[in-house]
């Protein structure tokens, strides 16, 4: 009879995650950071998409792909953050191996899916600001919707494999989360990591430099052409549209450089045990650039909010008490509902103004044209008695 409880007992053994032997503040340190972390990338993006999608005037068929990166990055923060906080103060993977596989699942797709996006903004910005006569009209909503589905696809491709036996999802760095597996040394999974940094990480960054490139050649083309030919109303015009998508080119370029600095010591780390030196790597040399790379998070609701003003007036419209954390002046914290309000208030007063002086002007009217017909009958009635005074004393 003890024999069976003996063997479970062993089989529970075997199946726990493994666990490092760090000292307990690592642990609590990770977990604070990647609650603090967390809590701000979901606050942040939730505004992001909240003030996207009240404003009009961003629901752009471009402005679509910011929302889906705030989508993803919101959807990072939910589906990480409460896991990787409760088993960080519990000091070891807590939710078994189908919690793992779910966790660096989300993890991998979401991540990945922020890459591509942020591709597909420098490809957008680069036929807008370079092409922007054939780009006139071609990006409807339905076509940038049917671009996002085919990134959300290309993800999903790439997400998948290691749940059917190419490559797998493990523990890592201090085992208190979970990714894909890229420290054991075998020709599968040398290949997967291979294969995933190439299609998802270098490939969309080559793209996403050559697009910038050719941005920065664009507009120093006519910056020279306008300072040649700055009287035509033509390069005057060019010049000033191509300067405001510059702008919003801009903030995502320190989007995009946000996101490769804070993915690139995790990329090295992965790098570096598919060369085939894990050996070298501490948990901690794993764990820090993983909780590096999920801070990107936070970086795209920060960087629009400082840099965006349609964003930061579309936050203080609607959520007037950010006035003060985006420092907006008071005076411009109500400007659109100020300015309806004093709109239809100077409406109505000029419109009642015109309707008194129209009495006014009318009731004037009536009186000096009462007036003139009085004294014309006056004059009439005095001409009458004249004549009737004239004829009665006519001489016999």
């Amino acid at each position: 009879t003890d024999l069976p409880k003996k063997n479970t007992r062993k089989i529970k053994k075997s199946l726990a995650f493994p666990t490092v032997d760090v000292p307990d503040h690592a642990h609590y340190t990770i977990g604070f950071v990647i609650l603090v972390i967390g809590i701000t990338g979901i606050a942040g993006n939730f505004l992001v998409m909240y003030a996207f999608c009240k404003s009009r005037s961003l629901r752009t068929p471009s402005n679509m792909f910011i929302i889906n990166l705030a989508i993803t990055d919101f959807m990072m923060c939910i589906t990480q953050t409460p896991i990787f906080f409760i088993t960080s103060m519990n000091k070891r993977w807590i939710f078994g191996e189908k919690g793992c596989e779910l966790y660096a699942f989300c993890g991998a797709l979401f991540g990945m899916c922020s890459m591509i996006t942020l591709m597909v903004i420098a490809v957008d910005r680069y036929f807008v600001i370079t092409r922007p006569l054939a780009s006139i009209g071609k990006m409807s909503h339905k076509r940038a919707l049917f671009i996002l589905v085919i990134a959300w696809l290309y993800t999903m491709c790439w997400s998948l494999p290691p749940f059917f036996g190419w490559s797998a999802y493990v523990p890592e760095g201090l085992m208190t989360s979970c990714t894909w597996d890229y420290m054991t040394f075998t020709p599968s999974v040398r290949a997967y990591t291979m294969l995933l940094f190439v299609f998802v990480f270098f490939i969309p960054l080559f793209v996403i430099i050559y697009c910038y490139f050719c941005i920065f050649r664009a507009i120093r083309n006519t910056t020279r052409s306008w300072q040649c030919f700055g009287c035509l109303t033509n390069s005057i015009k060019k010049f000033h549209r191509m300067k405001s998508e510059w702008k919003m080119a801009k903030v995502a370029l320190i989007v995009i450089l946000l996101y490769v600095i804070s993915w690139s010591p995790y990329s090295c780390v992965a790098l570096t045990a598919f060369a085939g030196y894990a050996d070298m790597l501490t948990p901690y040399m794993n764990s820090v650039p993983a909780v590096i790379a999920k801070a990107s998070a936070i970086h795209n609701p920060i960087i629009y909010a400082i840099t965006h003003p349609k964003y930061r007036s579309a936050l203080v419209k609607y959520i007037p008490c950010l006035g003060v954390l985006l420092c907006v002046p008071r005076r411009d914290r109500f400007t659109s509902s100020s300015f309806m309000s004093t709109r239809r208030s100077t409406v109505t007063s000029q419109s009642s103004e015109t309707s008194n002086n129209l009495r006014h002007t009318s009731k004037s009217r009536l009186s000096s044209v009462s007036d003139s017909e009085s004294v014309s009958r006056t004059g009439n009635h005095r001409e009458s008695h004249g004549y009737d005074i004239i004829t009665i004393r006519y001489p016999r």
